[in-house]
This record gives structure tokens, sequence and C-alpha cells, in this order.
């Protein structure tokens, strides 16, 4: 396969990939967008994490939140878990890596806030460990993940939302979850500011 073949089968599968969560995600993007909203109209915040692709995940939608996403309104209260590097590395350093997220969470979280999990293989120890969190400070979560949904999966409670993404491949996932992602922003800008 030489370059060109190989640029094209990237789009090629990231297309089919998207094509397959048109037919299964929907349902489960506009539970999570509710959850969302409902934390947002009674005051709460959107606290999320991820590692790695999933870090910029994270990072991505709490700026979506807090600036702007495509119209202008006033910023929404969200905090990426993932940028603060002396918190992070402090709390590596004197307790443990899988602690980053939680030790976050059991401070800012209150009940009613959301935690945005965001994982492809759903096995993210700190992730996990920050969902466990949620669930002690009575928050919601919606969970990004793919392939089976690994552990996460049977984190999720009857008020979180787990949003699968079907693929086996971190990339297309990752992708995927972009996608799904400014589905939320725009169905949250929908829901609090309307068509301004």
């Amino acid at each position: 396969m030489n370059n060109r073949e190989r640029i094209e089968q990237h789009f090629k599968d990231s297309i089919e990939t998207k094509q397959q969560a048109l037919q299964t995600l929907p349902e489960s993007i506009e539970a999570a967008a509710q959850v969302m909203i409902t934390a947002l109209k009674n005051g709460n915040k959107i606290l999320s994490c991820g590692n790695g692709g999933s870090a910029g995940d994270a990072q991505h939608i709490s700026s979506e939140l807090l600036n702007r996403f495509e119209m202008e309104r006033p910023g929404l209260p969200a905090i990426a878990l993932t940028t603060d590097s002396s918190t992070l590395t402090s709390i590596a350093n004197d307790y443990a890596y899988n602690e980053i997220f939680s030790k976050q969470v059991h401070a800012l979280g209150q009940p009613g806030d959301i935690l945005l999990a965001i994982s492809t293989s759903g096995n993210s120890a700190n992730v996990i460990a920050a969902m466990e969190a949620a669930h002690l400070r009575k928050m919601p979560i919606v969970a990004l993940t793919g392939k089976n949904g690994g552990d996460m999966a049977s984190l999720i409670h009857s008020h979180d939302v787990e949003v699968r993404v079907p693929s086996q491949s971190t990339a297309r996932i990752q992708e995927s979850h972009l996608v799904v992602i400014h589905c939320l922003c725009d169905l949250i800008d929908q829901a609090l500011f309307g068509n301004q």
C-alpha cells in the first residue's frame, strides 16, 4: 500500500466508524446532553478528564463551554482536570498517578456537578478512580468510551450516561469522540440560549 492509498484508507475507516456511530449513538448523546444541560441550568459545573488524546478532548470541551462554541453567549462553568501541571505532578509524586483526577474531584466536585470521563479503552485507572470519587460526591457521570466500554462500563449507574463509540481503533474512537463533543456543545447551546 502506497502513501496515497494509506491516506485514503484512513479517511474511509473514519467515515465508516462515524456512519456506525450515527446508527448507534444519537440516543446516548441526547441523554448525555440532557444530563449536562440540567446541571448547568441548576448552577452546577462540568469537570472533565482523560489521558493523552482524551486529555486533549477534556480540554477541548472545557474551552468550548467556558469560552464559546459557535454562538456568542455567556461562558459556562467547565474545568478540565488535566491542565494544572503543579497539581498533577504533586498528586502523582505524593500519592499515586491513579489519584491525579480523583483528588481534584473530591476537592472541586459538588453534588449535581458533572464528571465527563473520557477513555477510548474504558480502562484508564485514573479516570476510573475519578468516576468512583464522583459517585461519592453525588455527581452524575457522562462517560465517553469505545471498544467494549472497559471497566468504566461497569461503573455506570442509572443517573449516568455512557456514549460508547462502536470501534476497536483508538484513532477512530478519538475522531468520533470529537464529533460527540461538538454535538454536546451544540445541544447545550441550543437548550440554554436558543438561536442567538
